[in-house]
């Protein structure tokens, strides 16, 4: 696909650029405790600012459900973007919350060339994709720019029903450059990965990725499976996984899907053993165990070292990498061993390594890996849906026509 970026905007002196980020951090004690997507769009913002163009940023955060609520106010996010700035940054209201031309208003007579405005969640009309909630968006702008890959997925108001308006009223819209390398990585894998091409997947529900599952097996070579998930696999094989979470109305849907990449020669690489306990807890007496044998009453946690051992062999003879989520509760450090040697393994491989959902992204920085993966995805489902092929509303409406 071919997006129009920043360099299709044309001269931007003088003009108001409407850029919807993707803002949606998590907060602690008042601030913003984890600032990585704050600071993927800075690129793009400094690029407006320095072509002397203003902004008015808006973005979601959390899940509102379309009511104000005090612990989800923008404001935080705003005294973060001052310091990473180093200049002034205005917090305003947005139509929902005034009038639109009061909206418009407060914009027009800021002191600052760049301007946030409140959480757009705030408006139910932004989720409802509602075209008179856009409208009053693009009162705001002479043109349009998305940098937000991580609501790129989501048909609302300020990612898709916006853009369009924008368009049909000849106002540019265009990729920011975090969305324009989003697309630019995550398409290469999905159309010309460099072989062998590995895919290492984890987390805790095999149904939110039996999609992603079956797009991985007709363009990977190899696919490791870890975390929770990987026991709905060994369960529908007749393991014993003894309380770990199992997922038992899709083992028909994961025996065809293995059945499918199998047929295809894909290598499908599952936990041979697991670190299990019966609790969730540091404290837990832990024990190793075949990822097929565990006794009831105890539950999966982590993967073992002799499938650490087994998976970083094979990620070591690969020329792509796709990582996405943990093998095991990492948050513990009883259970973390598993997630911190397949993220080693991978850092210290040859290949052109991409890493993406909320999980695994943090765990690539609590070991301080960050610099050792050639491309860190901000977008968790977004970056899913673009793997497996589907047409992303966001993304979309900014190709070339």
């Amino acid at each position: 696909m071919r997006l129009r970026t920043l360099d299709d905007l044309g001269d931007v002196a003088g003009k108001t650029v409407f850029l919807r980020a993707d803002f949606n951090v998590p907060l602690e004690n008042g601030g913003v405790a984890d600032d990585a997507r704050i600071r993927a769009t800075l690129p793009t913002i400094t690029e407006l600012l320095d072509h002397n163009a203003s902004l008015v940023i808006a973005s979601h955060l959390g899940r509102p459900k379309g009511k104000v609520k005090e612990d989800l106010r923008m404001e935080p996010v705003a005294s973060r973007l001052r310091d990473l700035l180093d200049r002034e940054v205005e917090s305003v209201a947005f139509p929902g919350a005034l009038s639109a031309d009061a909206a418009a208003k407060q914009v027009e007579d800021a002191r600052s060339p760049v301007v946030l405005l409140e959480n757009l969640r705030f408006d139910s009309r932004e989720e409802a994709n509602d075209t008179t909630f856009a409208g009053e968006l693009a009162a705001f702008a002479d043109a349009y720019v998305d940098d937000a890959f991580g609501a790129a997925h989501r048909a609302h108001a300020s990612v898709s029903a916006l853009p369009e308006l924008m368009i049909a009223s000849g106002r540019p819209a265009v990729a920011g450059r975090l969305l324009q390398r989003e697309v630019e990585v995550l398409s290469g894998l999905l159309e010309h990965p460099e072989k062998p091409y590995v895919a290492v997947l984890g987390g805790a529900k095999i149904s939110d990725k039996l999609g992603t599952i079956s797009a991985l097996a007709a363009r990977a070579d190899a696919l490791l499976i870890g975390g929770a998930m990987a026991f709905t696999l060994i369960a529908a094989d007749g393991g014993q996984v003894g309380d770990s979470l199992v997922e038992p109305d899709r083992f028909d849907d994961v025996r065809r899907a293995r059945k499918q990449a199998e047929e295809r020669g894909v290598l499908i690489q599952l936990p041979k053993d697991v670190v299990a306990a019966a609790d969730v807890s540091v404290d837990a007496e832990r024990s190793t165990v075949p990822a097929d044998a565990i006794p009831k009453g105890r539950k999966g946690l982590d993967i073992g070292p002799r499938t650490v051992e087994e998976f970083a062999r094979t990620i070591a003879d690969a020329h792509t990498i796709l990582w996405n989520g943990p093998m095991g509760v990492f948050e513990l450090e009883p259970f973390s061993a598993g997630t911190r040697g397949v993220a080693t393994a991978i850092a210290g491989a040859k290949a052109f390594s991409v890493v993406g959902g909320g999980d695994s992204l943090l765990a690539v920085k609590r070991l301080g890996l960050e610099d050792s993966f050639d491309h860190l995805s901000t977008g968790g489902g977004a970056s899913l849906e673009l793997l497996e092929g589907k047409t992303l509303p966001g993304i979309e409406v900014l190709e070339e026509r």
